[in-house]
């Protein structure tokens, strides 16, 4: 079972390593990928926390929400992919 810590630093991990940064964004959609099937409903509630938290920057478009990291926040953002680093 994953903790919420661990689940928020993988969604933060796979977004550092795409590189989104402020100004480049991805779909919000995209990303409970990767996750279990019985597990993508808790990540798209912890993204929303993450958003409140402003861990993540939002972006409405004509076509969805789109995300990318808040580097003002960046220590936070890196203690989180920690967490989620030493759970593999």
């Amino acid at each position: 079972m994953w903790t919420d810590e661990e689940i928020k630093g993988k969604v933060l991990h796979k977004l550092t390593r795409r590189g989104k940064f402020q100004h480049s964004h991805t779909s919000i959609d995209n990303l409970p990928k990767g996750f279990p099937a019985h597990e993508r409903k808790r990540v798209k509630k912890l993204v929303n926390e993450m958003r409140r938290e402003e861990l993540l920057l939002s972006k409405p478009t004509s076509y969805g929400r789109e995300v990318s990291i808040n580097l003002g926040k960046k220590d936070e953002v890196y203690r989180l992919i920690e967490v989620f680093l030493k759970k593999r």
